[in-house]
């Protein structure tokens, strides 16, 4: 049978934190090949390869069917894959990784608590300037998802190709979308995120890609792998 391929992030604190998490349910990950090389293999599971990729990469490879198993954050599955749902299954939560996706204003706005509020000041703030608010961010598609969810329109999305929390204080967007863990690069560029700013609550998640090739034998050892991990990682109980 043709092997399993698991795609884990490349660098970073997130393929750290999956080799330590994958060690302690027994699954020990290791590179095959240079130090440096991009594939791996689990040892006791001679048919899965694993794949050395970047986080964002992943996630195109699960919405394009060329790996079974990827583990990335749900905010680029969900950014990058418009029917997530219908392509993507969401095998298992992994409890690191953890930033949310989030509506965030200049301190100083006291009258702005709600997207609502933002739909209230769009037109006066169109008058004044000529144009509407601008929002920056590297999360286009949930930005625009969110705003619509809300009713919201009268905005201007400008794309975020660096610090995107340092864009108000340059002039060059009103308000931002962005992910946080703690806010206090929020907090130390005078910003804060609306009372109902909250986009996404994303974590690491074992993503499986449903346009893959699948094969009942892959299947049972996606299985294992997904036991594995829900012996050392609970879900709650609300989880899907």
């Amino acid at each position: 049978m043709s092997k399993l391929t698991l795609a884990i992030p490349s660098k970073g604190r997130l393929m750290e934190q999956t080799t330590e998490m994958f060690a302690r349910t027994g699954l020990v990950v290791r590179k095959v090949g240079h130090a440096r090389g991009y594939r791996g293999e689990i040892d006791g599971l001679p048919d899965v390869d694993v794949a050395y990729v970047s986080s964002s990469e992943i996630a195109e490879a699960l919405k394009a069917g060329s790996i079974h198993l990827g583990i990335t954050g749900e905010d680029l599955i969900r950014e990058n894959i418009s029917d997530a749902d219908t392509r993507i299954g969401f095998v298992h939560k992994l409890g690191f990784g953890f930033a949310d996706v989030v509506v965030a204003v200049p301190d100083c706005w006291i009258d702005v608590a709600t997207v609502a509020d933002l739909e209230e000041i769009a037109m006066p703030f169109r008058r004044l300037h000529g144009r509407w608010p601008r929002v920056a961010t590297k999360y286009m598609n949930l930005t625009r998802r969110f705003f619509a969810s809300k009713g919201f329109g009268d905005y201007r999305i400008i794309e975020s190709a660096g610090a995107t929390e340092g864009a108000p204080a340059a002039g060059t967007a009103e308000l931002i979308v962005d992910i946080t863990t703690s806010g206090e690069t929020l907090r130390a560029n005078g910003l804060r995120v609306l009372n109902d700013g909250v986009i996404l609550r994303s974590q690491a998640n074992l993503f499986a890609s449903k346009v893959a090739a699948w094969s009942p034998a892959l299947q049972s050892v996606c299985d294992q792998i997904a036991a594995n991990l829900a012996k050392s990682v609970p879900q709650p109980a609300n989880s899907k």
